[in-house]
C-alpha cells in the first residue's frame, strides 16, 4: 500500500464517490437492455466488453505473475460474477433504489465487522438507520417489491462482501490494473453460456450495441478502476461506509433515466445515508493528519 498522506482519505472518498454514480447510470442504462437480451445476458454482454477493453488497453504482464497472485485475481473476477449477475436480476425485478438498499447490507456486514472504533460504528449505526428506511419505504410503496427480486438483492449482497475483500487482496498483490483486466476476463468466462447469445443479439442491432458499450464503460471500466484505486487508500472498513452513498446515487440514477420516483421518505433516508458518508471520510482525513504530525517528516514513509 502506498505511504499515508493528508489527501489520500479525501481523494480516496472522491474515487468511491465516482464509482457509486457511475455504477448507478450504468445499471439504470442497463435496465434499457433487460427486455431484449435479459438481465444475465446484459451481465455477460457489459463484463465481456470491459474484458475486451481492459485487456487492450492495460495489458497485463500475466507471465511473471506467481500462483498467489493468480489466486487473487481469479477470486477477484468470480466475485465480480456473482455480485453482477445477481444484482441485474434483482433490478430486472424491483425498483433500482431499494436493490441498492437491500445489496447494500453486504458492506454494511462487513463494516460492522471490521470496525474497531466507537465514533465509525456510530457513522455505521446512521447508515444502518438510512438503508433501513429505504426498504420501508420500498415495502410500503404502491408497488410492493418481487420476492425473487428481493433475493437474488441479498445474494447480490453477499457477493458484494466478498468483492470487497476479494478487490481489495488484488490490489495488494498486484501492481497497477493488470488484477483487475484478468478479473473482468474470469468474470465473462463464467457468463459465457448467457453472453453468447446476447452478443448475437446486439451484432444484429447498432443501437443495442451502443448502449451496451455504454453500459459496460460506466457499470464496470470506470467504477472497478476507482474502486481499485480508492481501496489502495482507504481501510476496507471505511471503503464499506462510504459506500453507502450508492442507494443515494441509484436513486437519483432510477429517477432521470427511468422515471423511478422517490418520495419524502427514501429523501430522509438518502439523507441519512449521504451524512454517514460525509462523516466517516471526513473523520479519516483527520486521524490520517495526526499520524501524518506525529512521525514528523522524517519518518519512513513506509511505516504503516
Amino acid at each position: 500500500m502506498p505511504p499515508s498522506t493528508p489527501s489520500g482519505p479525501y481523494l480516496g472518498a472522491a474515487l468511491v464517490f465516482g464509482s457509486c454514480v457511475s455504477l448507478s447510470f450504468g445499471a439504470a442504462v442497463a435496465a434499457q437492455l433487460f427486455p431484449a437480451l435479459g438481465a444475465w445476458g446484459v451481465t455477460a454482454l457489459r463484463l465481456g466488453i470491459a474484458a475486451l477493453v481492459m485487456i487492450l488497453v492495460v495489458r497485463p504482464a500475466v507471465r511473471g505473475w506467481t500462483r498467489r497472485q493468480w489466486r487473487a485475481s481469479i477470486l477477484f473476477g468470480l466475485t465480480l460474477a456473482g455480485m453482477n449477475g445477481a444484482f441485474y436480476a434483482a433490478i430486472e425485478r424491483i425498483p433500482l433504489g431499494p436493490a441498492v438498499a437491500i445489496e447494500f447490507l453486504g458492506p454494511l456486514v462487513l463494516s460492522a465487522l471490521l470496525t474497531r472504533r466507537l465514533r465509525d460504528a456510530g457513522w455505521l449505526a446512521l447508515a444502518v438507520i438510512g438503508i433501513g428506511l429505504l426498504g420501508v419505504d420500498g415495502l410500503i410503496g404502491a408497488d410492493p417489491l418481487d420476492p425473487l427480486g428481493v433475493l437474488f438483492a441479498l445474494v447480490a449482497a453477499a457477493f458484494w462482501a466478498l468483492y470487497i475483500r476479494a478487490s481489495a487482496h488484488a490490489g495488494a498483490v498486484i501492481p497497477g490494473s493488470g488484477g483487475l483486466a484478468v478479473a473482468f476476463v474470469v468474470a465473462s468466462a463464467v457468463l459465457l453460456p448467457f453472453g453468447v447469445p446476447a452478443a448475437v443479439a446486439v451484432a444484429a442491432d447498432p443501437a443495442l450495441l451502443a448502449l451496451a458499450a455504454v453500459t459496460s464503460l460506466l457499470g464496470s471500466i470506470i467504477p472497478y478502476t476507482l474502486e481499485l484505486a480508492a481501496l489502495r487508500r482507504l481501510p476496507q472498513r471505511v471503503f464499506g461506509i462510504l459506500l453507502s452513498l450508492e442507494p443515494a446515487t441509484a436513486t437519483f440514477a432510477g429517477w432521470v433515466v427511468l422515471g423511478q420516483h422517490a418520495r419524502a421518505l427514501r429523501l430522509v433516508a438518502i439523507g441519512f445515508v449521504v451524512t454517514a458518508s460525509i462523516g466517516v471520510s471526513v473523520a479519516r482525513g483527520r486521524t490520517s493528519r495526526r499520524g501524518a504530525a506525529e512521525r514528523g517528516p522524517l519518518s519512513d514513509p513506509a511505516a504503516p
